[in-house]
């Protein structure tokens, strides 16, 4: 079997991996739940590649991510579901639907209200979902996924609220709140109770996802980047100690200071 540029290939592919003589072991002990991490670590991965600018990773880590889609396609098809052509057909339909503006009779080219009219739209769209599930009357955060990264779900959880007014108006009253928290922290540290420290650390998360939100700052980006300036940072610790002829294990914690506040330096100059 050879690549190729065709979706089909892909489809005959991930087929051959799931056949039951003369398939592939793990593929074939796989289920939704099993695939579900993986699906979102190659999410994760192909944001990692765009924030890094590497696009030639980014064109790998997309295949990767359509590999999961084809993936979950194929056990549908397996258990006479869906299969590939009706997740396309199904996200089409919706891009076509959600676009009126485009594809239908509606004349607008403003953002703002383009955006309402998509929100207009999709909350049509869930009504009939619960309605076909015979679902009783929706909470407001109640599809706000769960399995989101906490910073992500948290920001998605107050941008929800404040849709209808649970807000704080000023962005100096979120602040105020982080430093309420940030106090309750520091009593229950004081209480050595860790269940209440988990509880007011995680409070105090939320508060910092909330201001990055007033001030228009993705929290789930902003911790990213400084993820990677940490790593940066610290590999400048390494790369000082190792010229030094010494290992991580052999210094002691002023030297990696030392060595991380030149590192600092150094970014600014």
């Amino acid at each position: 079997m050879q690549p190729s540029r065709d979706i089909a290939r892909l489809i005959e592919i991930m087929a051959a991996l799931r056949d039951p003589e003369t398939g592939c072991a793990w593929d074939i002990r796989q289920d939704f739940a099993s695939i579900a991490p993986y699906t979102i670590e190659e999410a994760h991965e192909v944001a990692d590649a765009i924030a890094r600018g590497d696009l030639e990773d980014l064109r790998e880590e997309l295949g990767d991510l359509l590999l999961q889609v084809v993936f979950h396609a194929r056990m549908a098809e397996e258990q006479e579901i869906f299969d590939f052509g009706g997740v396309v057909e199904a996200i089409t339909e919706k891009l076509i639907r959600r676009h009126p503006h485009v594809f239908g009779d509606v004349d607008s080219r403003d953002p703002e209200a383009i955006k309402r009219i998509w929100e207009t739209i999709k909350q049509g769209e869930k009504a009939g979902r619960r309605a076909r599930r015979g679902d009783g009357a929706p909470g407001l955060l109640d599809d706000v996924p769960g399995s989101l990264p906490a910073l992500m779900h948290a920001d998605k959880l107050t941008r929800r609220a404040a849709k209808v007014g649970f807000d704080w108006p000023d962005p100096a009253q979120v602040m105020a709140k982080v430093e309420e928290e940030r106090t309750e922290v520091a009593q229950a540290m004081a209480s050595g109770d860790n269940a209440a420290i988990a509880e007011e650390i995680g409070d105090l998360l939320f508060a910092v996802a909330n201001l990055a939100r007033h001030h228009g700052i993705d929290p789930e980006a902003a911790l990213r980047a400084t993820n990677v300036k940490f790593m940066r940072r610290f590999g400048a610790i390494e790369a000082t100690l190792r010229q030094a002829g010494r290992s991580l294990e052999e210094a002691d914690l002023a030297e990696m200071e030392a060595a991380w506040q030149a590192a600092k330096r150094g970014e600014k100059a």
